[in-house]
């Protein structure tokens, strides 16, 4: 089975909607800078990949997250051609993995007003679009993935026609500042799979797609979503597991009816951090085997940042453009490869141009929750 994407929306750093996003990242556009939401003299690291919406530098304002995804959900849903007053009734599913922390330390240092009813997404998007079926899921950085997977779920099932998936977060301090203690070089820039990276820096936005089962005729159609996977081999808080993203890799493969060598690209996570990255490419180099130097390879982090429960879908947003054109950004900051990933075939430089026609997408979480998705080109 696969289900047809017909609506895509994306806010990142780089873009404030897919087209914009894409070009960008398709011409090396990086959107990192300093800090513009935080007191700098309270960190060390004064870099992040943000999305510049704040009304001056330092002043930071309550509700940044839920605006975000507002704005990504409304794009999708006027892409797909359904009525953005009234949603009622269709399924708006929503991975993250702070929610509206933000809101509430401003709250709570500041004392910026904050109603306890606004930290669920429900209350904002049953104000903008009448949506009354909204659920929302925090499972780190693999959390819109997750969300996708299940949605598929509901769509396999026939409990609904239509389905919006989206992901969305935004810079917290408390997560910033975790971060900054447990890398003891402040990183300048994301640089995935490069022996001399430091260590991640976040990033901020928000995806989302709408997924049909059968699309009107006249409805322009992304692409589909073939299969995702999921599983939890809570191996460790923090360090990933490359047996539990290989075994990730193959149940998406089997539930998309894909072989590696179907495969045409990878999105990565490519988060850029010491062992997130040689995880990723031990399990991609175990589970593609003598396939592992095929499908092209880019890690959009590189450039927004680790956007943490939007990245899987901001991949999936990216990705449904690759396919259509045939174009793949590149992965910058990358200028010599861990010796795990060294077969690769890594964008790097400029974009790449290829006949693509199916993708893998990446996504791997605090605790080991993996999701993997598998798309394919609009025929």
């Amino acid at each position: 089975m696969s289900w047809a994407v017909t609506g895509t929306g994306a806010v990142a750093s780089v873009g404030r909607d897919p087209g914009e996003l894409f070009a960008n990242l398709c011409a090396g556009v990086s959107g990192v800078g300093t800090l513009k939401g935080f007191d700098l003299t309270r960190h060390e690291s004064v870099l992040a990949y943000e999305v510049d919406d704040r009304p001056e530098p330092g002043a930071d304002v309550p509700r940044r997250a839920t605006a975000l995804l507002v704005d990504a959900i409304g794009q999708a849903v006027r892409d797909a051609g359904l009525d953005e007053r009234d949603l009622s009734g269709i399924p708006v599913l929503i991975g993250t993995g702070l929610r509206e922390l933000r809101s509430v330390e401003l709250w709570q240092r500041d004392g910026i007003a904050f109603p306890p009813q606004e930290l669920h997404f429900g209350t904002a998007l049953r104000a903008a679009f009448n949506a009354d079926d909204t659920h929302t899921f925090s499972n780190a950085c693999s959390a819109g993935l997750y969300a996708l997977g299940l949605a598929t779920d509901l769509l396999a099932a026939g409990t609904a026609e239509t389905v919006i998936v989206a992901g969305v977060d935004v810079l917290t301090e408390t997560m910033y500042g975790l971060l900054e203690r447990v890398q003891p070089v402040p990183p300048e820039r994301v640089r995935p799979f490069d022996r001399n990276r430091a260590g991640v820096l976040m990033g901020e936005g928000a995806a989302a797609v709408v997924l049909t089962r059968t699309p009107a005729a006249d409805r322009r159609v992304h692409g589909v979503v073939r299969g995702v996977a999921v599983n939890c081999d809570a191996y460790h808080v923090t360090a990933p597991d490359p047996v539990g993203i290989a075994e990730a890799v193959r149940e998406a493969w089997s539930r998309a009816g894909v072989k590696p060598a179907d495969i045409d690209l990878v999105m990565v996570h490519g988060t850029g951090t010491l062992l997130n990255d040689e995880a990723e490419a031990v399990a991609l180099a175990e589970a593609f085997g003598p396939d592992a130097d095929k499908p092209l390879m880019t890690a959009v982090k590189s450039m927004t940042g680790h956007t943490s429960g939007a990245s899987g879908l901001l991949n999936l947003v990216v990705t449904l453009t690759a396919l259509a054109e045939g174009r793949v950004p590149p992965t910058i900051g990358l200028d010599d490869p861990v010796d795990e990933a060294a077969g690769f075939r890594i964008v790097t430089g400029e974009a790449a141009r290829a006949p693509l026609s199916v993708a893998q997408l990446n996504a791997f979480g605090f605790g080991g929750v993996n999701a993997v998705a598998i798309v394919e080109a609009a025929r």
